[in-house]
């Protein structure tokens, strides 16, 4: 190992904060919620109703297919979320369009669009590197353990200037053209981190 060098150890840590990091909190998603499973198992056993309806009822062959292939693609959420606990009552289209269905519906829909907040993962993420390298040890583990806290520190007044930033906004509106003004310059990078921020408090 070259003088300075961090061990391979170190820089693949490094590089899975780098591609977390980059990747950003959209792509973070909450596992699936019991609501969730029974909303894509229903959601199955609706497009399976529905494929057989439209056969019996001799409906168009476009109509047919379509049925068809939307019974098929459902059977790919059932797989992904998993199978619930518990199964909603699904016999028959009447049980499926009961109200208790269509309200499983809006919570899925609620549910799914929740997203873990930015801040939290970060720290998180950070916790878990200086773990990591606290137990790699040696000199440029310890290094790394003073750069992630120092980087955590940062991240948390990042955070705190940001909400109060935002709280002086909204208390002080006659002065937020000026405060827009002066910042201005800021890089892009800065825009997205800033924007982000904003999002998640």
């Amino acid at each position: 190992m070259k003088k300075n060098e961090l061990p391979k150890s170190t820089r693949l840590v490094g590089c899975i904060f780098i591609c977390l990091f980059s990747a950003g909190c959209d792509s973070l998603r909450f596992a699936p919620m019991e609501a969730q499973k029974q909303n894509a198992w229903l959601h199955n056993r609706t497009t399976t109703i529905a494929a057989d309806t439209s056969k019996t009822e001799n409906a168009s062959e476009q109509l047919q297919a379509l049925t068809q292939l939307s019974e098929l693609q459902s059977r790919a959420f059932s797989s992904y979320f998993g199978l619930p606990k518990e199964f909603p009552r699904s016999e028959t289209a009447e049980d499926v369009l009961a109200e208790s269905n269509r309200q499983l519906a809006r919570t899925a829909l609620q549910q799914g669009a929740e997203r873990p907040d930015a801040w939290e993962v970060a720290d998180s993420m950070l916790e878990l590197g200086i773990g990591i390298c606290a137990l790699l040890g040696g000199v440029y583990g310890s290094r790394a353990v003073g750069f992630l806290r120092q980087t955590k520190t940062n991240s948390k007044a990042l955070k705190e200037i940001i909400t109060g930033n935002e709280l002086f906004k909204k208390q002080n509106a006659s002065s937020a053209s000026v405060f827009k003004q002066a910042h201005q310059n800021q890089s892009p990078q800065t825009r997205q981190i800033v924007a982000e921020t904003k999002v998640n408090t």
